[in-house]
């Protein structure tokens, strides 16, 4: 048995979305049912529906960042219980048997690998569909507890856009006395900002212009710097600590590289889709790394949660009706939203 929700699809990479009805399962013994109230529109799912991360496998209902109220939970199920507040970020499943998965680090599972959210294949062969729909049927041990204090609509950009900036700010121990740029501020990028701010660290926005600088400085920024002038690089030379990319672009890696400090972190965050040219010299000049991650895994995404309930952290939407997705599609890639389109489930 199965229950058919309204949802909206992409088709193929060059029509836009529709509307149209896919299938949930049948709710089994350790899984979680809830209705979808808000889902967020993130750059992924441009990208993917777009066909620019490999084939999609179309009819695809993207959207990972998905925040809702629980309708029904399996027979096993101890976490949960009608009426919470819970969401799903951008994983459904993993091995839970690899070293990874037993560290909380599901993102990076060795066996099955982690299984998406949308565009991927569920343990029981079916295609997954993601949070562009009504309702949703995820195993508990990928539900995500929003606290009580962070509405439903801000809770949703949190499960992707927020962890992914959360889980580098933790591992490379951003805090007090610690200085990090940001290059970016948009979805991803305004995150960064407000969840570095909150941990202690003194924050810096590269930007390619200043135009976003007043929002920059309201969200908690000390600094913000326009990369398209020359002397930005030689000002900040040797300043930071850790430096976070959230663009897709592909950068000047040498000039960004030579802002860190001796055993400075420059961490890519966005895909940018050509190979990153990586020179030698500012590298090797000051011991600095170069590294890469990939969302977070779900103990960090609950940590991220309660971190942005006790501190007030959320991000900055707007909330659109379903109908609008193809017109907001067209905004995030001309960067014309402050910052993270959500789509109000019940318009759906």
């Amino acid at each position: 048995m199965t229950t058919t929700v309204s949802a909206y699809a992409a088709t193929s990479p060059t029509e836009p979305l529709v509307k149209t009805t896919i299938e949930r399962r049948d709710v089994g013994p350790h899984d979680v049912a809830f209705d979808i109230k808000f889902a967020g529109i993130c750059h992924s799912d441009i990208h993917t529906v777009k066909g620019e991360w490999g084939p999609a496998k179309y009819p695809v209902v993207p959207g990972h960042e998905i925040a809702g109220v629980v309708t029904e939970v399996g027979s096993e199920v101890t976490k949960y219980k009608v009426g919470d507040h819970v969401g799903v970020g951008c994983m459904v499943g993993s091995c839970q048997n690899c070293d990874n998965c037993k560290a909380g680090l599901e993102q990076y599972c060795l066996g099955t690998g982690m299984i998406g959210t949308y565009n991927a294949t569920d343990r029981d062969g079916t295609p997954t569909q993601g949070g562009y729909s009504q309702a949703i049927v995820t195993d508990e041990k990928f539900v995500l507890r929003i606290p009580d204090s962070i509405p439903l609509d801000k809770a949703a950009p949190l499960l992707c856009a927020g962890v992914t900036l959360w889980s580098p700010l933790k591992h490379w121990n951003a805090g007090p006395g610690k200085k990090v740029a940001i290059i970016g501020l948009g979805g991803l990028g305004h995150m960064g900002v407000k969840l570095a701010a909150a941990l202690g660290a003194e924050v810096t926005v590269l930007s390619q212009s200043l135009k976003k600088m007043e929002d920059g400085l309201r969200l908690g920024a000390s600094h913000y710097y326009a990369t398209s002038d020359p002397d930005t690089f030689a000002k900040l030379a040797g300043q930071f600590d850790l430096i976070l990319n959230t663009v897709s672009a592909n950068l000047n890696m040498g000039a960004y590289i030579s802002l860190l400090k001796v055993d400075g972190t420059l961490v890519e965050l966005g895909a940018p889709e050509q190979p990153l040219e990586v020179p030698f010299f500012p590298l090797a000049g000051g011991r600095r790394s170069i590294s890469g991650s990939m969302i977070g895994g779900i103990p960090e995404t609950q940590d991220m949660l309660d971190f942005c309930a006790e501190h007030g952290v959320t991000p900055e939407i707007e909330v659109i009706e379903a109908s609008y997705v193809n017109e907001a599609y067209e905004r995030v890639l001309s960067s014309d939203v402050r910052y993270r389109f959500v789509i109000d489930a019940s318009t759906i």
